[in-house]
């Protein structure tokens, strides 16, 4: 049952990411077909995480609360409405209301990582959060690509049949996916629910043990990776003087690596070493490779640095998300990966900015060298605080839920 339960949520993921990437290269040209500004197009990309930023800590924490099905229904039929709105917008607006509509109830990817948490073994946790990295991987593999074919028989064709994705996922958890949390889980958190997790609490939140030192991983790592993720088209364009076509094909190559990764070594890794090692391990080779990529000559170094560079990225988020599942109880998980989604949100605003500034003011190696010294500078902060004095494993809570209780602290 856990193993169908699984491939029902990879399937979810994997469609949510698809119809995702399906319309993200075409927005720069519904943007122009209205008349948008290149700064107003950035808007635009910015508007969904922005409101990721606001509503996943919601949506997570309301998972704990309502249950993780009802939420991920909420979510993609979301989702569906946008696309819809997407395909049929003949205005500005009407761009911007439907990212920010989708941004919005795009609470999926958390609620799935919470659901996987409910269904899987602290053991089994990273290899079935690679599983949701795998999805990732695929759909930006497929999507872009079949978004480019589609746009070609009708600009906002890509926009229906992403829309259509997304019914079919809402058929999926209606009629297949069964309820993670029992209901007398649900009862007891209603009745005395634990703090919840959002974007006001992160200072204090970052103070905690347990879950402290992985959030600060998590807010560098995330804004290195969205510097790598927001400057790259622009970077290879500029430095190696890739063509669109080629820079595709770059892309869809570390889409493949990822995917390899997820779910070829996620699962043996976490078997034969701790989280905390793993995090440290992975962060300390994403920023060797971030920093290679900034001094990058040629294609061909380009590609060999590609695998070292997804694996230390790949790794670090994946066991990041697992590792912050094990720092919290169980009635909290929806809204501490719902706070860690919001964060990987909130990175990605300013990070593609950071990166066009950078390569205009100090070259191709700006982007790699700025994104490489700070995740570097992570690497002995990890050490010292997972490996070396890492904190007390997470102490039982009795029954009543007490509503005074954080993550990681005895209730009082």
């Amino acid at each position: 049952m856990k193993d169908r339960r699984l491939l029902i949520i990879f399937g979810i993921v994997l469609v949510d990411m698809l119809s995702f990437s399906l319309v993200l290269p075409l927005l720069p040209y519904y943007a122009k077909e209205f008349g948008a500004s290149p700064m107003v197009t950035g808007l635009i990309f910015s508007s969904y995480p922005l409101m990721q930023v606001i509503a996943a800590p919601f949506l997570g924490r309301l998972s704990d609360v309502w249950g993780r099905k009802p939420v991920l229904l909420l979510s993609i039929a979301g989702t569906a409405c946008a696309l819809v709105m997407l395909g049929f917008a003949n205005s500005l607006w009407m761009l911007f209301a439907s990212r920010m509509l989708d941004g919005i109830t795009g609470g999926n990817i958390s609620v799935a990582q919470a659901y996987m948490t409910d269904v899987t073994s602290e053991k089994d946790r990273g290899k079935a959060f690679g599983l949701i990295g795998a999805a990732f991987g695929i759909g930006f593999i497929l999507g872009p690509v079949s978004g480019g074919l589609l746009s070609a028989v009708n600009q906002h064709l890509p926009a229906f049949i992403a829309a259509g994705l997304a019914a079919i996922n809402l058929l999926l958890v209606l009629f297949i996916l069964p309820e993670s949390l029992s209901t007398e889980r649900r009862a007891q958190v209603k009745a005395e629910p634990a703090k919840g997790w959002g974007l006001s609490e992160l200072g204090s939140t970052l103070r905690l043990p347990r879950v402290g030192p992985l959030l600060w991983i998590r807010i560098v790592v995330g804004f290195t990776f969205a510097v790598f993720e927001g400057g790259f088209s622009l970077w290879a364009a500029d430095a190696l003087g890739l063509t669109a076509a080629q820079n595709g094909l770059v892309l869809g190559y570390v889409g493949v690596l990822s995917v390899v990764i997820q779910l070829a070594l996620i699962g043996p890794l976490t078997k034969r070493f701790s989280d905390a090692r793993l995090i440290v391990g992975a962060t300390a080779l994403a920023a060797i490779s971030l920093t290679l990529w900034g001094f990058t000559p040629t294609i061909w170094v380009l590609l060999a640095i590609m695998p070292f560079l997804s694996l230390g990225l790949s790794i670090t988020n994946t066991i990041l998300g697992s590792a912050l599942t094990k720092a919290v109880y169980a009635d909290e998980v929806g809204g501490i990966v719902g706070l860690s989604t919001a964060i990987g949100s909130l990175t990605r605003i300013p990070a593609p900015f950071v990166a066009g500034a950078l390569l205009q003011l100090a070259g191709g190696w700006g982007p790699g060298v700025l994104a490489g010294l700070m995740t570097a500078a992570a690497v002995p902060y990890g050490y010292a605080r997972l490996i070396s004095r890492p904190d007390a494993p997470l102490p039982p809570r009795e029954a009543p839920v007490a509503t005074s209780a954080k993550a990681g602290q005895p209730p009082t």
